[in-house]
């Protein structure tokens, strides 16, 4: 997979999130993901994991998408990080 074809699976299923993708291998299947979303508010972050894993379960299954590190936040969570 490609950065951009990470990002727009994202965007798709969570519009208006601000995305940072990092090849953690240069192999084009480890992957370091960032996702800011309102759609994380009140959820754990187990559950806002899920939520973007639940995007990639065919690629993961099929190998496409080998490892793929997630770190996700609520926009005030990333707002401390600025």
């Amino acid at each position: 997979m490609t950065p951009s074809e990470i990002e727009r699976k994202i965007q798709q299923s969570f519009p208006g999130s601000t995305i940072q993708i990092r090849d953690l291998t240069g192999t084009k299947d480890h992957w370091q993901v960032i996702v800011v979303s309102p759609a994380f508010e009140g959820k754990r972050m187990l559950e806002q994991h899920r939520m973007i894993k639940g995007v990639f379960e065919s690629e993961i299954a099929s190998g496409d998408l080998h490892a793929f590190s997630l770190k996700t936040y609520t926009p005030e969570e990333w707002a401390k990080f600025a």
